[in-house]
């Protein structure tokens, strides 16, 4: 199960090569190169699987770094952390299957004045068809199928579904 609720057989984990700071910082150049030019002065992230990538973009552009998180279901600035009107901001996020917490990112960041320049991810799983609302870049774009847990096969046989990284397995279907 992803965290779009859909459901997958392949999960992609990038915690697994974020876990290696020089890795993470390659990864975050090769994106941040492609926003050298675009005056960035702040990179936010979807909590929690957009925090490690992000902050390594920003380090990279030489940025600031915040994120949002989600407070009663909706994605919000928490923390402490503002954006000024017209702050120029690029929202970073580790894997983009439906494009979901990162729309949400830029329409709470545009909701609170900034001037959401574009979005980028390591991995596209969506194979370029999530829409969040402002231009995208991934560094892999890829076709992985998704499905909505009605349609899903494994839980038509009544497999449980797992959600790597979360606290508990979670049975398919609930």
């Amino acid at each position: 199960m992803l965290t779009s609720g859909l459901h997958s057989a392949l999960y992609l984990q990038s915690a697994l090569v974020l876990q290696h700071p020089r890795e993470a910082e390659d990864l975050a150049r090769t994106l941040a190169e492609s926003f050298q030019a675009e005056n960035i002065q702040t990179v936010a992230s979807p909590a929690i699987g957009g925090l490690i990538i992000g902050h390594e973009v920003a380090r990279a552009l030489g940025a600031r770094f915040i994120w949002t998180e989600r407070e009663h279901g909706k994605m919000v600035l928490r923390r402490g952390f503002s954006v000024s009107p017209g702050e120029r901001v690029l929202v970073v996020e580790d894997v983009v299957t439906t494009g979901g917490s990162t729309r949400e990112t830029v329409l709470a960041l545009q909701a609170n004045g900034a001037d959401v320049v574009a979005a980028a991810s390591i991995i596209d799983r969506s194979a370029g068809q999530a829409e969040v609302g402002v231009p995208r870049i991934a560094l892999a774009t890829l076709a992985v199928p998704a499905v909505d847990p009605a349609a899903c096969e494994a839980c038509k046989r009544g497999e449980p579904a797992i959600k790597p990284g979360s606290r508990k397995a979670t049975v398919r279907g609930q």
